[in-house]
């Protein structure tokens, strides 16, 4: 009788990762959208979908009656550890990344666009697979939540121990200097989680300027919490 019983409750909480199963997919499908093309869309579903079935099993709905209230964070969480693991930001390449950043920024105050792959090679005399590399892991970066973004770089050490509540003020009176559509770049990026493509579409700017908005903005927190 127990053994039926739990096989029964089993089936049930099975019957509810089930339900929200497309929700994880639609999740897994839009931060695939935000990442290289290197990043495979089937790896972020799968961890998605584990950890989806794990919170099923454990799930009280007498502490929380809302399901996947309880269980968005935490799946959204997993599909960014899985990204932290891949451990795409090396030492060498948040220095390289930093001098990528810095060139990008030289290069389009006189050509009005950003220096391809073999170009930064040749202006930082790095191998150009190098390079590739480390621009790849700076876009898988960018998806991740501000804290984690702030800790890249020769200062990601001290901004480690910034207090969330503190960083969260920061970002808020920086934001405050900036014009209202550079303001709805970084509202659309990080909470309303659009895509480059997207924010570029609605506010008529290039993707490039997005990406250029947006590093801006992370400079300025930084140099603001003493960097």
């Amino acid at each position: 009788m127990h053994n039926a019983y739990v096989q029964d409750l089993k089936h049930k909480e099975d019957e509810l990762a089930i339900q929200y199963l497309p929700a994880v997919k639609a999740m897994a499908f839009r931060l695939k959208e935000r990442l290289p093309s290197s990043i495979d869309y089937s790896n972020l579903s799968a961890i998605g979908t584990e950890e989806l079935i794990k919170l099923a099993r454990r799930y009280d709905e007498g502490l929380n009656d809302n399901f996947w209230g309880y269980a968005k964070k935490r799946v959204y969480g997993a599909m960014l550890d899985y990204l932290r693991s891949l451990d795409v930001v090396s030492r060498a390449n948040r220095k390289l990344i930093k001098s990528i950043d810095y060139a990008v920024e030289e290069y389009r105050l006189t050509h009005d666009e950003e220096p391809s792959d073999a170009e930064l090679a040749e202006i930082l005399d790095e191998d150009v697979e190098k390079i590739h590399e480390a621009r790849i892991a700076s876009n898988i970066y960018t998806v991740m939540p501000l804290h984690d973004q702030l800790q890249v770089g020769d200062e990601g050490a001290a901004l480690a121990q910034v207090e969330k509540d503190e960083l969260v003020e920061v970002i808020k009176k920086i934001l405050a200097t900036y014009k209202e559509r550079e303001q709805m770049i970084i509202q659309l990026y990080y909470f309303e989680e659009m895509t480059l493509k997207e924010i570029s579409e609605i506010l008529n700017i290039t993707e490039s300027r997005i990406s250029q908005i947006h590093k801006s903005v992370l400079q300025k927190i930084k140099e603001k919490l003493g960097a």
